[in-house]
């Protein structure tokens, strides 16, 4: 979690002004990186390619100006917890006084009866001024006139017990027929603690005139030693439970203080360290430990005051109310402590972080984020006696797919009755697939079902399937040995991101590329095609985007640099999509179909250089098409801000990561020489998993957050796939493809089947492409002579990652489509799209139909 929605998560609410502006400050290092980076090439002598000494004097002018927004945010820390603290340590006095008056007075004590008025005879209970005579003597308030202590008392959350108010039946003289340890705990469990916040620990609600009523129930003295603190009558336990809520309101107020201190430090790290870290100054350890700790609320001396503060009311609270039990007394505080902050923050907390988990956060947009789609706007509305029916286009999309759906079982369009109904589920899940009017994953759970309750399953004596019999051969075929290859996958993806392997990698790597552009640009494009193939081509472009920010910040003002290497990332990681059999869902759906498997040393055989090739063409491309290397005014050439690498050492953790992570790839890649120990790649992915989860280095949360939407996507294209295959559609498709591709060479075939894959996979979905086509391909393979359908296949699969025309082409493309600049302008439209990302993709499957096709034919396929 990042530290500025760690900051609202741990704040208290009604202080929230009075935390260091974390945000405030990060934009202006944002500012100060970007006036330095002008300075840089203002600074930069063209003809002896060296910098001034002037450029050194970098680091003190951003300091300077950086500084005094630190101090400014310190005074206001400073003034604001030294009124805390006094007031705080006011209430505290004023609490043990009384309790010292209350060991004097006893069980036959006053001092809760109405008292006289300084000034004012009114009943205001908020009234500042109102006094107590005590015996012993007056308290004064700061402001000069006589304070009353305030032992109030709530039946809830926010409603208190006004002071005249009657009786009620809880308080009649026949509750004290039950013993007092009934007494005692229906109050315990009726009164919860007050939020107290600093001095305002809650209105002042007294029960004068009901403890005097309490205090005529007291039927005995008890014995010599019987004290208020242990006496066992009515008044003396109400007595007890009043101060119970006092000195726990007031403890939860100075736990709130403490935890005040330590997150306003964390504060000042986190932004000193992100200030040295983007402008390469050294200022966190001068500031920190020369001013930070020097100031009052981080002083050994203040928090020693605070603790203490603690100490004396655990002692106050084993003295009233755990019978001098400390221990007992300091495991109730914290339970109160916890139940305070559970009941003031609950709400927020589940709020935020739903917000958080959607990508729908009201706070400024961390860089990389994708925005969450808005419901669609409806088309039209129809007055209905239920309320108006919301037309949107996924509603005509619904209806229009359900009306073939219902025509296509009424029509007899292929031989077999259930070659019929199956081209009926396929046309409709096609429909609801590629305008996905309702959710993908939805669409694909409804596939088994249609093919259950429509009897479409048939056996290999070509006899229909019962439901019972149908539902087992469905479930047992959606999760195969591909689906916890998918599930081994985002494990590995999950973890690597988790122990920030990645980032750790990626910047070191990025930290070599120079400040040239094209340099930049190429090793942003293999660092995106590389990590797409591990941490998948759904991260990838998100990590990447972010770590973009530096340099696009630095950027002229409409540059051609920015979209330009936007784009690129995006592009890169549609073709690292490609490059492993687990970077992508539509690899493995190709996988499946394939028979024998591909291991993974074949794929990687042809795969990679597939990559490497259509990376370093692409790449050619952008550079003529935008030519990113100039300025917008076109008299000079840019010079990039270099990354710079983390200077953080691998630890245990990331070593075990890295060991597992290499061992099961390693394991995939020779699968089919230990097939006779393993049985299948999908056992082989059970490793990380078990690894991972059962050594800690992921959570259950971690499981919760893997993308099953995919993993359903997946096993419903799987079950269609085998549908279309048990009923009798594939052997009508059969002939239909024969003839089409009689009489073509294998090559030709390739050519006629790479741009209709290409097209496809531009306009819906790249997983969608593959579930339809990997069928077509397969059959159209098995058709041919010498029987080339993994050939095929794979080039299908290779194919569908390279759709990237269009902005919804992929994830990536839909990433790169929402990154904005610091005026709110998106860096890309439609024409950059149209105009670079329809050539990239056709350079792309002529790499994958030429050289790709040659490496399949080299290794045997």
């Amino acid at each position: 979690m990042k530290f500025s929605s760690a900051l609202k998560f741990n704040a208290v609410s009604e202080w929230w002004d009075e935390y260091i502006a974390y945000d405030t400050l990060k934009k202006f290092i944002y500012q100060l990186e970007k006036q330095q980076h002008d300075l840089d090439q203002s600074y930069h002598d063209l003809e002896a390619h060296e910098r001034t000494s002037l450029v050194g004097e970098r680091t003190s002018h951003t300091d300077d100006l950086f500084i005094p927004l630190l101090d400014r945010e310190l005074r206001k820390i400073v003034a604001f917890y030294e009124h805390q603290e006094q007031e705080l340590f006011r209430d505290l006095a004023e609490l043990e006084e009384m309790v010292k008056q209350q060991d004097e007075e006893g069980l036959q004590g006053d001092h809760y009866a109405d008292d006289a008025y300084e000034g004012d005879e009114s009943d205001d209970d908020d009234s500042p001024v109102r006094s107590r005579t005590r015996s012993t003597g007056r308290r004064r308030s700061t402001s000069g006139a006589y304070r009353r202590p305030n032992l109030s008392v709530t039946v809830g959350p926010t409603e208190a017990i006004p002071e005249d108010a009657p009786l009620s039946p809880s308080f009649d003289a026949r509750r004290y027929s039950h013993s007092s340890e009934d007494h005692e705990r229906g109050l315990e469990d009726s009164l919860i603690s007050l939020p107290g916040k600093s001095g305002a620990l809650g209105k002042a609600r007294t029960l004068a005139n009901r403890i005097v009523n309490l205090k005529d129930s007291v039927t005995s003295a008890g014995s010599a030693s019987e004290t208020i603190w242990n006496s066992r009558s009515n008044y003396a336990t109400d007595t007890r439970l009043l101060y119970k809520r006092r000195i726990t309101a007031l403890y939860t107020s100075f736990t709130s203080l403490k935890s005040y201190v330590e997150v306003n430090y964390s504060g000042f790290r986190k932004i000193l360290k992100k200030y040295d870290k983007v402008t390469y100054s050294e200022l966190l350890p001068r500031y920190l430990h020369d001013v930070v700790d020097h100031a009052k609320p981080f002083t050994p001396a203040a928090k020693d005051r605070i603790q203490d503060a603690l100490e004396r009311l655990y002692d106050l609270y084993a003295k009233c109310v755990s019978h001098g039990d400390r221990a007992t007394a300091k495991q109730q505080l914290r339970l109160h402590k916890r139940e305070h902050i559970a009941w003031e923050r609950d709400t927020v907390w589940r709020q935020m972080i739903g917000r958080a988990r959607r990508g729908d956060s009201d706070t400024e947009r961390a860089p990389g984020a994708v925005l969450v789609k808005e419901p669609p706007p409806p088309l039209f509305a129809i007055p209905t006696p239920i309320g108006r029916i919301r037309i949107t286009k996924g509603t005509i999309a619904s209806l229009v797919a359900l009306f073939v759906f219902i025509v296509l079982l009424n029509t007899q369009t292929v031989d077999g009755d259930e070659a019929n109904r199956c081209f009926a589920i396929l046309v409709f899940a096609t429909i609801l697939w590629a305008t996905e009017a309702i959710p993908l994953f939805v669409t694909s759970l409804l596939v088994p079902l249609l093919l259950v309750c429509l009897r479409v399953i048939r056996n290999e004596e070509g006899e229909r399937l019962e439901p019972p019999a149908a539902t087992k051969y469905v479930f047992s075929i959606m999760f195969s040995p591909t689906i916890m290859l998918l599930i081994g996958g985002f494990t590995i993806s999950s973890a690597l991101s988790k122990t920030s392997i990645d980032r750790l990698l990626i910047t070191r790597v990025l930290s070599l590329a120079g400040t040239r552009p094209r340099t930049v640009l190429l090793a942003f494009m293999g660092v995106s095609c590389f990590a797409s193939m591990w941490i998948s081509n759904v991260a990838a472009p998100t990590l990447c985007f972010t770590l973009i920010r530096p340099i696009l910040r630095t950027l002229p003002p409409k540059a051609p640099f920015g979209p330009c290497l936007i784009l690129a990332i995006a592009l890169a990681a549609n073709i690292g999509g490609q490059s492993s059999p687990i970077s992508s869902p539509q690899n493995l759906i190709a996988l499946q179909a394939m028979e024998p498997p591909l291991d993974w040393g074949s794929w990687f055989a042809v795969a990679l250089p597939v990559s490497a090739i259509s990376i370093l063409v692409i790449w050619l491309f952008l550079l003529v098409s935008y030519k990113p290397a100039r300025s917008p005014d076109g008299e000079c050439d840019l010079e990039i801000k270099t990354i710079r690498p983390t200077k953080e050492r691998f630890t245990g953790k990331q070593y075990w990561v890295s060991f597992v992570c290499l061992g099961t790839i390693a394991l995939w890649c020779v699968e089919h020489s230990i097939e006779q120990y393993v049985g299948d790649m999908g056992v082989i992915a059970i490793i990380p998993v078990v690894a991972f989860f059962g050594t800690g280095v992921l959570k259950k949360d971690d499981f919760e957050q893997f993308a099953w939407t995919i993993v359903f996507l997946a096993m419903g294209g799987i079950a269609l796939g085998k549908g279309v295959t048990t009923s009798g559609l594939l052997e009508v498709m059969d002939g239909l493809i024969r003839d089409m591709v009689e009489g073509l060479s294998l090559y030709n075939v390739v050519l006629i089947l790479s741009p209709v894959v290409l097209v496809i996979s531009t306009f819906i979905s790249h997983t969608i492409a593959s579930v339809l086509l990997v069928p077509i391909a397969k059959e159209v393979g098995s058709n041919l002579p010498g029987n080339h359908q993994n050939l095929l296949i794979f080039i299908t699969g290779l194919i569908c990652s390279t759709g990237m025309g269009m902005p919804v082409s992929g994830f990536p493309n839909q990433t790169a489509a929402t990154q904005e600049d610091e005026m709110g302008d998106l860096y890309l439209s439609n024409i950059d799209f149209l105009k670079n990302g329809v050539p990239a993709s056709i350079i792309a499957t002529l790499v994958v139909s030429t050289i790709g096709f040659l490496l399949m034919k080299a290794i045997g396929m």
